[in-house]
Parts: structure tokens; sequence; C-alpha cells
């Protein structure tokens, strides 16, 4: 059987046939560990609200939350496949359960959101560390491309059950007594991983070939870490300011040189070369636009229903349909990928994502009812299920055989740039357009003067979502009705944004493979000429 994205399966096989040894507790042990790993990527959405009634955070305080995590993952996802390969998947997975166990007792114990983000950050780099190790660990020891096809959908389920698990995890235990509860149980989690996985896992190892690129490793993210942070205070420091420009300017120096190094490198973390492919450089540039879409979204909807709305956390059914359809879907999907063009799926689920987005952006901020949420977080849901897997099954048609464990790499990479860049990007326009509007409202409210006095300095320290969650009776409170109309345009204008990034991520899609065949040919091989490369993503799994 041959899959769209050209990948040639077997039979499986015999009925009967014993499994590799180790297989069924290395299986175990990876989805335990990717369990554990999405947990701590989304539990912190579900708490925003909490943490900045507890903490006395700002706007982009709380976006450097998520930030801190996903910046982690996309800056060392290569070179953690690397380290995999060099001394073994079990020791990596292992080191990464530890690295959140600790991160997770940080978050747990933060006095300040600093310590917050520090936890966070470890959280990241444990969770970068598991995600390859996990799923390499499960396709060194199948046999066949069935089995490992089977292996790589459970991992999967896992790592969507996670996503979707995390909010009612993080919402119990915040009803329960404090959100720092939920912290305390994914330490438990993470430390109960590491214990499956050194008492089942078979440890693996592929180190032929295989190096660290330095250079590359810290050109690319020192560059990235400079552009998010002048990305993320931009909003409240002012896109002028000193730091901000230089984050920028020395940002895009350090990405230059990681280009120029990468162009040099005998073994880049990112070969250039493919993108001499117009159909993988479309493929890529969707990957990153369609899943800052997303996340941007799933952010975008947790500073809604927390600091802006200050709902219970407990009420989690947004985040549910947001993540769940990816848990669900995954049967339909895998059909559908061996029936249907990945192209068309993908544009599919982008044009899915822009109408659910462009519907939370017509959201009335002053309805606390979750059923206005239900059809638009299903929309976005089924139209991230439909492009998770398609995305790299895209990229994967367009280059050669050999090449495709390289391909999938970058465009998994990519495509955590993405999910790094949505909490970012929509912060900043939310941000952006939420300060002026307060500031408008509040020159014409014809408040008390001593009310609006105080409003006024409490806005320009911490920005309008300090104003709307100040207590009842509070000096500057009554101005709260005006930042919250304020913060409801501003993210309004964020899901509007994620919206029209999804709409082009459909139309690049749909009309940037218009002539290009779907399959690998001679002169694909001739065009790129280098060896493969495998980075534990399901789809390199997949195509080995």
């Amino acid at each position: 059987m041959t899959l769209n994205n050209g990948t040639t399966t077997s039979p499986g096989p015999a009925a009967g046939a014993a499994r590799t040894p180790g297989y069924a507790g290395t299986l175990a042990a990876a989805c335990g560990a990717v369990f554990v790993a999405q947990v701590a990527n989304a539990l912190p959405a579900s708490l925003n609200g909490l943490l900045q009634e507890d903490l006395h955070t700002h706007g982009s305080q709380l976006t450097w939350i998520t930030a801190a995590f996903m910046i982690a993952v996309v800056c060392f996802e290569f070179t953690f496949g690397v380290l995999g390969d060099l001394f073994g998947r079990r020791r990596l997975v292992v080191a990464g359960t530890l690295l959140v166990a600790a991160g997770s007792a940080v978050a747990a114990l933060a006095p300040t959101v600093q310590v917050l983000w520090a936890g966070a950050a470890l959280n990241g780099l444990g969770a970068g560390a598991m995600f390859p190790g996990s799923l390499t660990a499960i396709t060194a020891v199948t046999r066949t491309a069935r089995e490992r096809a089977h292996a790589v959908a459970v991992w999967s389920g896992f790592l969507s059950a996670g996503a979707a698990v995390s909010p009612l995890l993080g919402g119990m235990f915040a009803k329960l007594g404090s959100w720092r509860g939920s912290f305390w149980v994914l330490v438990g989690l993470a430390l109960a991983s590491a214990v499956l996985t050194l008492a089942l896992a078979k440890e693996s190892k592929a180190p032929e070939g295989r190096r660290l690129d330095v250079p590359g490793q810290i050109t690319f993210a020192v560059g990235l870490v400079l552009v998010l942070y002048g990305a993320v205070e931009g909003p409240e420091s002012g896109w002028a300011t000193l730091p901000v420009m230089l984050a920028f300017t020395l940002g895009a120096c350090f990405l230059a040189a990681f280009v120029l190094v990468e162009l040099g490198a005998e073994a880049p973390i990112l070969d250039l070369r493919l993108f001499r492919n117009r159909a993988f450089a479309v493929s890529s540039v969707v990957a990153v636009i369609g899943m800052l879409a997303f996340l941007g979204a799933c952010f975008a909807t947790s500073m809604w229903l927390g600091p802006v709305q200050h709902q219970d956390p407990i009420r989690a059914i947004p985040f549910l349909l947001l993540q769940g359809p990816a848990f669900l879907l995954i049967p339909v999907i895998s059909r559908l990928l061996h029936r249907v063009a990945a192209s068309r799926l993908l544009t599919s689920g982008f044009v899915l994502m822009a109408a659910g987005c462009l519907l939370c952006a017509r959201l009335d901020v002053t309805d606390p009812r979750l059923g206005a949420f239900v059809a638009p977080a299903l929309l976005i849901g089924v139209g991230f299920a439909l492009t998770v897997s398609s995305v790299t099954a895209v990229a994967l048609d367009s280059v050669p055989r050999h090449l495709a464990g390289m391909a999938s790499a970058t465009t998994n990479m990519l495509r955590d740039l993405g999910f790094a860049l949505g909490p970012v990007v929509v912060g900043a326009v939310a941000l952006s357009n939420a300060g002026p509007a307060f500031a408008t409202g509040l020159a014409g409210a014809e408040l008390p003067a001593g009310e609006e006095a105080a409003a006024r300095a409490v806005a320009e320290s911490a920005g309008p979502i300090a104003v709307n969650s100040l207590p009842p009776g509070t000096p500057g409170s009554a101005a709260h009705g005006l930042a919250l109309d304020a913060l409801g345009s501003g993210f309004g204008t964020a899901f509007l944004v994620c919206g029209v990034a999804a709409a082009v991520a459909a139309s690049l899609t749909a009309f940037g493979m218009t002539g290009l065949a779907a399959r690998r040919t001679s002169k694909d091989e001739e065009s790129v000429p280098a060896p493969p490369r495998h980075d534990g993503s399901p789809e390199s799994a997949l195509a080995e």
C-alpha cells in the first residue's frame, strides 16, 4: 500500500507473529512520556486568569509563560534529536522527564511570574527532549511500516490526550485549592514517567553520521529569542524603545548569521537547499502561518476566558473542543490520508480554522456564556485535526524519498515555530489595540477625578488587564467596564488576525500547489543531493 505522501507500507506481520522484544514496554513508556510533555505544554493556558490574579501579572508577562515553553522546544528540537541518536533515546526521555519534574516544581513554588517563566522554560527543555526521544524509541523497536504506523498512531493519541486533559486538570485543582496543586500533580506524573521509562523502555542509538551543529544551534537560538523578545515587549514598552529596537536588530543579525552558517555547514540543523523545491517551500510557509493561527487562537481563548472574563477554570469546554478532535479523529484522518490528497485536507483544515477564528472575532466580551464558543472552537479543533498531519504529508510529497526524514525534521521544526509565534503575535496584537482603546474610552468617560487618575496610573504601569482585575471599591475599579471593552476589542482583533492567517495558509496551499505533482521525480533527486536524516517526528518515522 502507498500513502499519499509516497510512503510504501507492507502488509505487516502475519497473524500471531511475535513482536520485537521490548515493543510493548517501550510503547507504553513513550506514550506516558509524551502525555506528560503535552500536559506541561497546555496546562498554563487554563490557569492564565488565576496566574494574573495571584501573581499580579500584566499582559506580556502572561504571554511569556507560554512563549518560554515553546521557544525552548523550537530552539533545541533538532539538537535533542541528535543527542538521542548519539547517547540513547531512553536516556534522553528520562532526562527530559526529570527536567519537567524540576520545572513543574519551580512553577509550583514560584513567588513571582519571573520564576514561573524559568519553570516554563525548564518544562520546554524537558518536553523538547521527550518529543523526539519517545517517538524515535518506539520506531526503533518496530519491524514493519504497518507496525510502526500503529505505534505512531497510539503515540499521537496520547499526545492529543495530554492537550485535552490538561485544562481539566488545571481547572479541577484550581477549584479544589490553588493552581499550584496542578503543577505538583505534574511533578508526580513526570517522576512516574521516568520510572516507567527506566523499567520498561528498550535503549536504542543510531550514532553513525550524527554530530552536533553548534554554531547553527547558537545563532538560531539567540536570534529567535531576541526577535520574540522584541515582539512580546513591544506593545507595552513601546516599539521605538531602545531595548525593543536592539532586540529586533540583533536578532535579525543572528538569524542572518544562522543562514550563512547553515549554507556552509557539513551537517546543518536546517538544510536550506530543500527550499529550492516550490512545493516544499509552500508547505513550510503554511506550516508556520497555519500553526500560528491555531495556537494563537488557543492562547486568545485562554486569555478571553481567564484574565478578561475571569471565568471559572473548571469551565474547560472550549479547550476540549479546540484540542479534542485531534485525538478523536485520528482513525478518520489516517484513512483520509490514504484516500484524499494531503494538500486538499490541508486546505480544508485551514478553511475551517479561518471560519472558526472569524466567528470568535464576533464574540461579545460582556457575555460570559460558553455556548457562543462551541461552534467556532469546534471548527478550529476539526480544522487543526485535518492540518496537523497533512502539513508534513504535503512536505514529504514534494521531496525525493531519500530526503523524507530531513524534510519531515524541517517541517516539524517550522510547525513548532508557528506554535511559538502564535501567543507572541496574539499578545502583541491584542495589547497594542487594547491600550489605546482604553485610553480613548477613559478620556471620554467622565469618571470622578480620583477614579480616572487611579485607573490611568494602573493602566500605564500594567495595562488594561490590571484595571480589569481591580477588586470592587479599589481606586480605579470604576473603569472596569472600559477595560473589559478595550480587552474585548483587542482580543477580537487578535482572533481576526488568526483567521486571516489561516485563510492565507489555505490560499497558499490551494494556489501554491497548482501545477505541482505530488510525487518525487528524478529531477527532485538531482536538485537536492543530501543524505537522509531522522529527527523522531511521526512522519519521518513512517517514511523510513
